[in-house]
């Protein structure tokens, strides 16, 4: 055999494999150079509101005011933006808004990471094959973007001159001022009650926040200026694999889940009762022991659905398998989800188990999505309407108030028990605070003083409703550690 071929041969493995797809479009040239005066002042009010509005404690109002002020600057700089991108960027204001309402530190942390996402998919727009690329791509634009502002900068020369001459005036004053305080006493104490403190820290907060602000606005103003070339529809690489070689193991899954189903299914919903004199099990035991290993078959099973459905050959009754596969599967999530709610019933809410429930109800709805996309004749990917129900679920989270709802089943139980985790109620956040403060004493005062130790006071910034509303219950509640 011949080098030539030889070479082939050795090649040849390679070219079964379809090229992967680039992170981000070949074609994104950008905006020419220089930036224009309106993308300046606009990062430079970006820049300006982040430092001053940003909280420098607790999250509050000011994240909401932030966002707000760049969804405005946005639209300062893209007139007429799409309906969906519009949406985008209501719901990144909505999310982020979270911090100015509700208190628990987890779920604000989630609705500003979420909000990140939402507005960079907002100045994306459709210009990015990926929903996920759209959401991490502002910081690659704003990076590009630099270059790009700081080459706009020459043009304001004649401001920068008037600042270099504000500047020189600041450091006269200084200097000389120095001198006449030291020289008088009187004069001195005049100064010191005209002139603020200064607060270094607070100042290279407000300079690194400045920049932050600054240099994102740069990424979206870059984005909207010049984004890239919409990316062609591209038909996926036709599957190498025969209608047997796929329909044999995703139908042995499908047998495997009918069995399961078929011989649990008047153990996994029936009554209380029966459950216990079936499996023989504590409301924890059966609870423990079949939650998680269920909540591990609804992802994997998500992910055997999706790339089933990208693999399977013409021809191979993929819509049957599959949807069978989905349906099973959403019935397996059902039975997740009565065993995680019996065990709270019995044993008292907890944030992170309300916490799984909502993340098994998400999933839940992702096969509902799957279910549709494989049945319909133009099956869509359902990624997109995965990432856009769960920013909602989370939004929807913050309307449910989960850790309210925590404490308001907790308090309903011990009416009726007489028994509840003080312990873990005083680790909730203020917006768990008018639900316990209807404890009878001593419990209210365990419950209530950590919270109190807890919930401090700032400047309109960390303004929240929730610890607005605690503030006045817990007049009186001398902050401890607990009981």
């Amino acid at each position: 055999m011949s080098a030539p071929a030889v070479d082939l041969v050795k090649r040849a493995p390679e070219r079964l494999l379809p090229p992967a797809p680039p992170l981000f479009p070949a074609r994104w040239p950008g905006p020419p150079p220089p930036a224009p005066r309106t993308v300046l002042a606009v990062c430079g009010v970006a820049g300006l509101g982040a430092a001053v509005a940003v909280p420098a404690g607790a999250p509050g109002l000011g994240w909401a005011v932030v966002a707000v002020l760049l969804a405005a600057l946005t639209a300062v700089v893209r007139r007429r933006p799409h309906p969906v991108d519009a949406a985008w960027g209501l719901l990144a204001v909505a999310l982020a808004s979270v911090a100015a309402v509700r208190d628990a530190q987890w779920l604000v942390e989630l609705c500003l990471l979420a909000a990140c996402g939402a507005g960079s998919l907002a100045v994306a727009g459709r210009s990015f094959r990926g929903v996920l690329t759209g959401a991490l791509v502002l910081p690659v634009a704003a990076v590009r973007g630099l270059p790009w502002v700081v080459r706009g900068l020459p043009g304001l020369r004649g401001h920068a001159r008037l600042l270099v001459s504000g500047a020189v005036g600041i450091g006269l004053v200084a200097v000389f001022g120095a001198l006449l305080t030291s020289a008088d006493a009187a004069f001195a104490g005049l100064v010191d009650g005209l002139v603020p403190a200064v607060d270094l820290d607070g100042a290279a907060r407000g300079l690194w926040l400045s920049g932050l602000g600054a240099t994102g606005m740069a990424g979206a103003c870059f984005l909207l200026a010049a984004p890239p070339d919409a990316p062609e529809p591209r038909a996926p690489a036709p599957s190498r694999l025969r209608p047997a070689e796929w329909a044999l193991p995703v139908g042995l899954l499908v047998g495997l889940f009918a069995a399961f189903v078929a011989t649990q299914f008047a153990t996994l919903f029936g009554s209380d009762a029966h459950v216990l004199a079936t499996t023989g099990l504590t409301y924890a035991e059966y609870a423990r022991s079949g939650f998680w290993q269920l909540l591990a078959v609804t992802v994997l099973a998500l992910g055997v659905i999706v790339l089933g459905a990208r693999w399977a050959p013409p021809r191979a009754g993929r819509r049957g398998l599959l949807a069978a596969l989905a349906v099973l599967t959403l019935v397996i999530v059902a039975s997740a989800l009565g065993r995680m709610w019996l065990y709270q019933e019995a044993y008292g809410f907890t944030v992170a188990r309300l916490l799984v429930l909502a993340c098994e109800l998400w999933l839940g709805f992702g096969f509902v999505l799957v279910l549709g996309s494989v049945l319909a004749r133009r099956p869509r990917r359902p990624l997109r309407g995965m990432v856009v129900s769960g920013a909602v679920a989370l939004l929807a989270l913050a309307v449910l108030d989960p850790e309210r709802f925590v404490a308001q089943r907790n308090v309903e139980r011990f009416a009726v028990t007489g028994q509840i985790d003080v312990g873990h109620l005083s680790g909730l956040s203020a917006d768990a605070v008018p639900v316990l403060a209807g404890l009878p004493e001593p419990l209210r005062l365990c419950a209530l003083g950590p919270i109190a130790a807890s919930t401090g006071s700032g400047d309109w910034r960390s303004a929240n409703l929730s610890r607005a509303a605690a503030q006045e219950v817990l007049t009186g509640v001398a902050p401890s550690r607990g009981c």
